[in-house]
């Protein structure tokens, strides 16, 4: 009755091709939706049976290997927190979203949606730096084999410029990259909608900030460490990067930094996930 497996090219997510009267959706691992059968793959995309013809929500969230190497972070053409420019190594690689957090995905995990802007597709936000650190606790608790956290700044902003070096990775033109002030009609989008960079992510600039494990410090980088620096051992405010859908082209550069406090609930911030095998 099931054939032909096929590859969802735009999202990763791999699906059984449906029979009369069935539809195949993405879901997250963990959630039961009444109506459905699932049969668990690994984290983050299950394969569900559904008895009805419904729309199939992009929660797919594949990961992306980014190598280990070497950037120069920062720029000299940005505000004083990102100066100075300086060389940063990256020693060990690791796996990052392709996308931002989805809303299916966050309420697969918590069990409700905060977001403003509601849509299975649409990027998760009104989550808190604190919020995140619940779902990571409840995403590692499952223990499929990896360690899910946040991306510290340095690690968010290699991937970002994904060998580049400009103000915007990929092809070096924000309305082709990401969704921002001038293009966003005022509103996140789904996600994915926007050309990968040159390592396969999507929405590296613009649509919501996204939040960094790292404390903020403005002066971090005149004394900060050459490789793998963790950022600030304590602070006030946490680091966001990427700009988002309200915000000017200045602010959704691969540098750009924003520091709101731990337990803000902002509609332009969500997050991304970095993860390493345990």
């Amino acid at each position: 009755m099931i054939a032909d497996l096929w590859q969802d090219l735009r999202f990763g997510a791999r699906m059984l091709k449906k029979p009369p009267g069935f539809t195949l959706v993405a879901a997250l691992t963990g959630k039961f939706v009444k109506g459905m059968i699932v049969m668990p793959l690994l984290w983050p995309v299950s394969l569900a049976l559904v008895t009805q013809d419904t729309p199939k929500p992009k929660s797919a969230s594949p990961f992306v290997k980014i190598p280990a190497g070497e950037f120069v972070m920062g720029s000299a053409n940005g505000g004083d927190s990102e100066k100075p420019p300086h060389k940063v190594v990256i020693s060990r690689g690791f796996e990052i979203g392709k996308y931002e957090v989805t809303q299916a995905q966050w309420e697969a995990v918590m069990g409700g949606n905060p977001s403003r802007f509601k849509g299975a597709d649409l990027p998760v936000e009104q989550v808190s730096w604190e919020d995140v650190q619940a779902f990571l606790q409840a995403l590692n608790a499952k223990k499929d084999g990896y360690v899910y956290r946040l991306p510290t700044e340095a690690e968010w902003e290699y991937a970002a410029r994904a060998g580049t070096t400009g103000d915007y990775g990929g092809t070096g033109n924000l309305a082709e990259m990401g969704w921002y002030g001038a293009n966003s009609g005022g509103k996140t989008h789904p996600v994915g909608t926007k050309q990968v960079n040159s390592w396969g992510l999507h929405d590296m600039h613009g649509n919501v900030w996204e939040w960094c494990q790292d404390w903020y410090d403005k002066e971090y980088y005149k004394s900060s460490p050459t490789t793998d620096p963790p950022g600030p051992a304590a602070g006030t405010r946490k680091a966001t990067r990427g700009g988002c859908y309200s915000y000017s082209a200045d602010r959704a550069t691969s540098s750009s930094r924003a520091h709101p406090a731990p337990d803000a609930h902002y509609d332009i911030i969500g997050f991304r996930l970095v993860r390493t095998s345990n």
